[in-house]
Formats: structure tokens, C-alpha cells, sequence
């Protein structure tokens, strides 16, 4: 299954069947088949991604979900976080990384 199938389904799972949700799921449909990147890298960026928008414990929790199929380890999460500390800022890793282990925790 692509990864972008496995996060169309966790969308729906955990969000009720809504317009919103519809959108979303349409939203993930093709992003990795265009971006050309393997599973392991198109998630890490996503979890990058979290990162630097300072995202929610439960937009991780998802996330994770999928990094953990793919081989995605915490390790590898660790070092995103290390790589992105100098252009987020101490304080956005800091928090990733508190959002990060409360979604680690929750799984």
C-alpha cells in the first residue's frame, strides 16, 4: 500500500466521514507519487514538516503511525529533529520534540 493511501485511511479513521475530511484525503492522494521520494524520506519530511509548523501531539500521532510501517524508527525521528534544530530554533525542537514523545507515548 503508498504511504499516501495509509494516511488517507488514518484520516479516516480517526475524523469523522465529513467534507473536511473528504478534502483532506483528496489533498494526500498523489503527494508521494509526485514528489519521487521513497517511503522512508516522504515520511521523515512530513515529520519535518510538523516540526517547523509546531503541530500538534496528535498530527505526530498519525504520522507515526505510518512511520512505524515503513520502517521509520525514533532514531531517524531524532535526527530530523537534531538536522532541523538550527533553522527551527531551540524552542520549536523543543516542543516538536515534547509533541513528538506524548504522540510516541500514545500510540
Amino acid at each position: 500500500m503508498r504511504v499516501d493511501d495509509l494516511f488517507a485511511e488514518a484520516l479516516k479513521e480517526n475524523l469523522s466521514g465529513s467534507p473536511v475530511v473528504e478534502t483532506l484525503v483528496r489533498m494526500q492522494s498523489e503527494g508521494q507519487a509526485q514528489s519521487g521520494l521513497d517511503d522512508r524520506t516522504y515520511v521523515l519530511v512530513r515529520i519535518a514538516a510538523l516540526a517547523a509548523l509546531d503541530a500538534s501531539a496528535e498530527s505526530y500521532l498519525v504520522n507515526f503511525a505510518i512511520a512505524d510501517e515503513v520502517g521509520v524508527t525514533a532514531d531517524d525521528v531524532r535526527g530530523v529533529l537534531i538536522a532541523l534544530a538550527p533553522l527551527i530554533g531551540s524552542v520549536r525542537t523543543a516542543a516538536a520534540a515534547s509533541h513528538a514523545m506524548r504522540a510516541a507515548g500514545a500510540a
